[in-house]
Formats: structure tokens, sequence, C-alpha cells
């Protein structure tokens, strides 16, 4: 066991491609982080597809859009509102909200949640930074939209892609396994806050990173973390 770092910010999206809501802490479960990513719109006419759902991709400013909870103490069981980039207010599903987002889609809610791929999702402070170094310029790291952002003990960035096949234990007991590598979309391209988009970020890390950046994992051992749990890596 070595420790490996120190939990520096915690993420999670109650609808899929909305804005963030910033944790000090919360209970991770089987199906990740409480109320992430239960709501996911999806797209008329392509729900057979292999990825039928509207996401930043597609609207750039889908984060700007921002969802929280009516009783955050029960994330997975609460009424879900969405505040809108103007600055209204609708429940997730209210048929209106679709229209401020452009029409042609349905929500959809899953207990189990929406993940692209696993349940959690991994970077450190240094890989933000060092991939910030590679295009020139500081980067947000809700570009990137992690469940959990470490800030690890050594400086070298992408340093989350050795932990690749071992769990860490993070806070008092909670444990999630590094499964792979996150390969990147388009979605990086957009910048959070002003939804405009930048090819170069994608490029960098195709050429320098395999197309990867950050991990995904899932839960070994469910428990509660918070912001400033350190980071143990057990081989």
């Amino acid at each position: 066991m070595a420790a490996v770092g120190r939990v520096a910010s915690l993420w999670r999206y109650p609808v899929k491609s909305m804005g963030s809501e910033s944790l000090d802490a919360v209970d991770v479960s089987w199906h990740g982080l409480a109320g992430d990513r239960r709501f996911a719109f999806v797209r008329d006419g392509l729900e057979r597809s292999g990825f039928p759902y509207l996401t930043i991709r597609e609207r750039s400013d889908m984060a700007g859009f921002r969802p929280s909870f009516a009783d955050p103490s029960r994330p997975d069981d609460s009424p879900t509102v969405v505040r809108t980039p103007a600055g209204l207010e609708f429940d997730v599903l209210d048929p209106a909200l679709v229209g401020e987002l452009g029409g042609g889609a349905r929500v959809i809610k899953l207990k189990r949640g929406l993940f692209d791929n696993s349940p959690l999702s991994l970077t450190t402070t240094q890989s933000v930074a060092g991939l910030g170094a590679l295009v020139g310029r500081e980067l947000d790291p809700q570009r990137f939209r992690p469940n959990l952002l470490i800030e690890a003990s050594g400086e070298d960035p992408f340093q989350e892609n050795e932990w690749v096949g071992s769990v860490l234990r993070i806070g008092d007991g909670m444990r999630m396994r590094v499964d792979q590598r996150d390969e990147r979309c388009v979605v990086v391209n957009v910048d959070p806050t002003t939804s405009e988009r930048d090819p170069a970020i994608l490029r960098a890390i195709a050429r320098e990173r395999e197309a990867c950046f950050g991990v995904y994992g899932t839960t070994v051992e469910p428990g509660r973390i918070a912001v400033g749990d350190p980071v143990v890596l057990e081989r």
C-alpha cells in the first residue's frame, strides 16, 4: 500500500452532459456517486442507436444548464430542478425543459446511472496542468468532467495511468478499482464556462496521450468520501 495523494475536488452530474454539482462529501455506491448521471436526454429517432443522448457534442452550452436536488440528503430519490442559462427553473421532467434545449428529445431516468463506460471517473491536478502546458494555457478540470480530482503526491502528470489494474482506498473505507484509461471525444474541446470550442485540446490528447486522458473505475467497496481524504494505492 502506498499513499498517492488526496481528494482535491468532487463533482457529480445529475443530468448527463449538463452542469456539475461541486461536493464537499458524497456517498459512493455500486452505481457511482449518489445522484450522478441519473437523468439523460435522448434524441428523437436515435433511441436504438449506439449513442442516442443529447450531449455537449451537439449542444456546446449544455454545461450552462445547472441541475440541483430539492432534497440533497437523498439525491437518488429527490425531485431534480434545472436552472437554464437564462435563469429559468424547470423540473427535469417538465416537457418545457425540452423546448429550452431546442426540442427533439425526451428525458429518461435510470437509477443505476447513465454512464458512457464506468460509474467513476478520475484525473489528477498534475495531469490537467500537464495537458495545459502542452496546449499553452491553463485548463479548467471541468472540461474533462471527472467525478474525482486527485492532487497526487508526486509532481509528474498522468500518474493515474499507472494505477490501472489496482485498487484505490479513499478516506475511511471506500475502495475503487481503476479499470482503464479514458478515451476522449470532442466534448473536451468545449470550455465549460464560455461554451467555446477549441479543437487543439483533443488534438493534443490524441497526439501525446493516445487519445486518452484520466481513468475510469468501478466501486469495490461502497463508502463515503470527502474533499481532503487521503488516497492510498493497494497493489
